[in-house]
């Protein structure tokens, strides 16, 4: 039993690993197949004469049977693959926020970003000379025939080739400083479940719509960096003046270029999302073994990888809501023994999401009501404990520590949370500010601050470039906030259907513990939203293909949270007023009883 054991989390994670590359391949193969209907409409724009439209049929035909498109067919399919393999590499399900300026150029310069944005160089470069080889006439060679001063032939630079090649790298190069500053890497899970390839149809317009539009912006900002500094020697066109970089024909031919460069990379990432987060139904339990590590609870518990976590939060709030005979597996007992194992593991999971939100919470409240300073070890120890013997939530198995840029360490020695690692800036990185290193080091006690406020004098010194912006610092808090929606929605509705379903009563016993994690939250959440800005809604960008639906998670934490109070006690009515809580929280829950929350 214990090889079994020992052997699990290695198995686990290698199937994990596969699932995961096999939604990657699948949406490659997608990719590459929707490439040659693409390719084929790219060639029609780019060779079309209106003045010659059968001539120019006739050779769009002619050149789709050519060995040099068989060739740029080829190298496209690669790059596909390529783009899909860095799509695989770099997402996440919890969006990077960087809470200052310093930061995101913290992010920008990271060395993991500068190999990507390499790649991306170099993919754009590969892209724009298959471009060039389609469009063909006097984009097709590096270089031309040309005649010296005294009549001798040689070769000179074909200028239209290269700027075309320099403009691949070019848009390739910003749709990844652009990749980092909209979260293009960040995968978010629809609030309503639709077919891939309704999701994917739906979606279409919109990648063509953004696609062209930055292909709009990148070729304007080329355009003027290519007048500046695209100065050659032994150039047939020299285009560095602005009659030759104004020709009609060759910003056209840039735009639809680089508007076939991001629709296809902008496919590849719709398609790579559609199938990542595609709903998968764990088994509640197994008869095996062997195959426990594959059940619910088991993967509920597991920390890595982030997307199977969220995958089995999503089914754990699908299958409370629309499965009673998988509710019924929830509520069962375990054989032999009569213990409700099932139960326990997916509640205690929840709970400890719930309570770790909680924490964060209180401890970024405490901070912001001290300006910014962070409280005595003393103080925040005796906070700590004062909450855990309350019965306000259940300790939680693991805290999560949230950035340091958003407040100091209340609590001391949490270990950090996969939850929060991809936003928890770097202190040891050049680009962390002295800000931020002085919030986030431990009091010394012999330190005439220890114990104190600091003045509000001495902290507003901090240079706007390091200060942390207030939108971003409440954004960052609920960046994880979609599994704390899915385990509230979760644990609300298993509660309600345990009113008539749960033969054993294994929920009533944890429906304290539950009400009481609940209103805690709640009034969590309550107090933040009385922050300023926290309560203001970013406005939502519908020209970039980043996801921008973690800026409004905050707002949909509120409503689910006090729509799953209000779904339990409409259930349970007066029968709540049996359940043993703290006299503030009983005061709480009158106000839902009788519907004055």
């Amino acid at each position: 039993e214990t090889r079994t054991t020992f052997n699990r989390g290695p198995q686990r994670s290698f199937e994990c690993m596969w699932r995961d590359m096999g939604n990657a391949v699948a949406s490659i193969a997608w990719a590459v197949l929707l490439l040659p209907p693409i390719t084929a409409v790219f060639v029609i724009i780019s060779r079309f004469s209106l003045l010659h439209p059968i001539q120019a049929v006739s050779e769009c035909l002619s050149f789709l049977t050519s060995a040099s498109a068989i060739f740029s067919f080829i190298l496209l399919c690669g790059v596909i693959i390529m783009v899909g393999f860095l799509n695989l590499e770099y997402y996440t399900v919890i969006p990077t926020i960087a809470c200052s300026k310093i930061a995101l150029l913290g992010q920008l310069l990271h060395p993991r970003q500068f190999v990507n944005s390499l790649g991306h160089c170099i993919m754009g470069i590969i892209v724009a000379w298959c471009c060039a080889i389609t469009v063909g006439g006097r984009y097709e060679t590096i270089a031309d025939p040309c005649a010296q001063g005294d009549g001798s032939p040689q070769m000179c630079l074909n200028e239209y080739h290269l700027i075309l090649l320099l403009a691949g790298a070019f848009v390739g190069f910003s749709h990844s400083l652009l990749g980092v500053i909209y979260n293009m890497n960040y995968v978010s899970f629809h609030t309503v479940q639709q077919y891939k390839y309704l999701r994917f149809k739906g979606s279409l317009s919109l990648v063509l719509k953004c696609s062209a539009t930055q292909a709009l912006y990148s070729v304007r900002n080329y355009i003027v960096v290519y007048f500046f500094l695209g100065k050659w020697s032994l150039s047939v066109h020299p285009l560095d003046s602005i009659a030759g970089l104004l020709d009609l024909s060759l910003l056209y031919h840039l735009w639809i270029s680089a508007s076939f460069l991001l629709f296809t990379w902008h496919l590849t990432l719709l398609l790579f999302r559609v199938f990542v987060t595609e709903v998968y139904s764990f088994p509640v339990q197994s008869s095996f073994t062997e195959d426990a590590h594959q059940c619910l609870p088991t993967v509920l518990t597991d920390k890595q990888p982030m997307i199977l976590k969220f995958l089995a939060l999503l089914d754990l709030a699908l299958l409370s809501q629309h499965s009673p005979s998988r509710r019924s597996e929830v509520f069962s007992l375990s054989q032999p023994g009569g213990h409700p194992h099932n139960w326990n593991a997916i509640s205690k999971e929840c709970l400890s999401l719930l309570a770790d939100l909680t924490q964060r919470l209180i401890a970024y409240h405490d901070t912001v009501a001290t300006n910014g300073r962070a409280k005595s070890l003393s103080t925040g120890s005796e906070r700590k404990t004062s909450s855990e013997s309350s019965g306000m939530f259940p300790r939680p198995t693991l805290l999560m520590k949230t950035p340091a840029s958003v407040f100091a360490r209340s609590i001391v020695g949490c270990p950090q949370s996969p939850l929060t690692a991809p936003f928890t800036p770097d202190l040891d990185s050049p680009f962390a500010s002295p800000a931020l290193r002085r919030l986030t080091a431990p009091m010394d006690q012999c330190s005439p601050w220890f114990g104190t406020v600091q003045s509000p004098h001495i902290m507003r010194r901090v240079p706007k470039l390091w200060s942390t912006s207030t939108g971003e610092k409440s954004q960052a808090l609920f960046a994880d906030s979609q599994a704390h929606i899915w385990a509230l929605e979760g644990l609300s509705y298993l509660v309600q259907s345990s009113f008539s379903e749960d033969q054993f009563g294994v929920v009533q016993t944890a429906l304290p513990s539950i009400l009481s994690c609940m209103l805690g939250l709640q009034e969590a959440v309550d107090r933040h939203f009385k922050l300023p800005h926290a309560s203001s809604k970013p406005v939502r960008s519908a020209s970039s293909m980043g996801d921008s639906t973690h800026k409004t998670l905050r707002f949909a934490l509120r409503a689910t949270l006090k729509t799953s109070i209000y779904r339990i006690t409409t259930t349970f009515g007066n029968h709540l007023n049996a359940v043993k809580m703290s006299a503030e929280h009983r005061k709480r829950l009158q106000q839902f009883l009788e519907y004055k929350e």
